[in-house]
């Protein structure tokens, strides 16, 4: 964490940063609650790669060093919108069922498996991870029953687990709604102007239609707190 002061004996924790909203508001929430934060963040091939840089700036903000980066080729497996070459679903309706094809498979059993490698290699019994049950898009990997199990897998598949030094695996905003996401974040002083959550952004633009926009926009106007994004509506 060199280039930036850092508590004496702060305990260390790895932070799934990836340039959203709640990420941002995980990353603010664990260094206020005395954690010193190993961000990390995934180029897997992405088409909203825009999220890589904010990962770096939101960071920045937050007086945090800038995220390990993990590289990985999703592309290859292909199966969502954000990693194939397929339509990213616009202005779909309130309580669509299903799990919408912007679902990247296994996306956060990869990411959580990386930092858990990383944890051990750092020396951390500690991970945080911005997933949602509540105004979320219906993924799989968000859930509380996920991560529940998640943790489960970690101490049986580790030294550190099995040793007697168990990981936990933090996930403070799982049901929060998104409003509530956003009070907690700007009461840390997020800045959510340096946050990019749209998954099908136009040149520096959020689209405004996609489910990720649609909630971001939702979540400010229920929390009563402007909404800094930049779409192509208001542009």
């Amino acid at each position: 964490m060199a280039g930036y002061p850092s508590p004496m004996n702060a305990t260390p924790a790895i932070v799934l940063v990836s340039g959203g909203l709640d990420s941002a508001t995980v990353l603010a929430m664990a260094k206020a609650d005395g954690y010193l934060p190993h961000a990390l963040t995934f180029d897997y091939g992405q088409r909203h790669d825009v999220e890589l840089q904010a990962a770096n700036t939101v960071c920045e903000s937050l007086g945090v060093a800038l995220p390990k980066v993990i590289q990985l080729d999703l592309r290859a497996i292909g199966g969502s919108a954000l990693t194939a070459d397929i339509d990213v679903p616009k202005d779909r309706p309130d309580g669509a069922e299903g799990i919408p094809i912007t679902y990247v498979p296994a996306r956060n059993t990869l990411f959580l498996s990386y930092a858990l490698a990383y944890a051990e290699a750092a020396g951390a019994h500690d991970i945080f991870i911005g997933v949602n049950a509540v105004d979320y898009s219906g993924y799989p990997d968000c859930r509380p029953e996920f991560i529940e199990a998640f943790e489960t897998l970690a101490n049986l598949a580790t030294r550190e687990g099995v040793e007697g030094r168990p990981i936990r695996i933090h996930a403070p905003l799982v049901k929060l709604t998104k409003a509530e996401i956003i009070r907690r974040g700007v009461a840390l002083g997020v800045d959510y102007g340096l946050t990019h959550s749209c998954y099908d952004p136009v040149g520096g633009l959020a689209c405004g239609r996609c489910d990720s926009c649609t909630l971001r926009r939702r979540g400010f106007i229920d929390a009563g707190i402007n909404d800094p994004t930049r779409y192509t509506d208001s542009a």
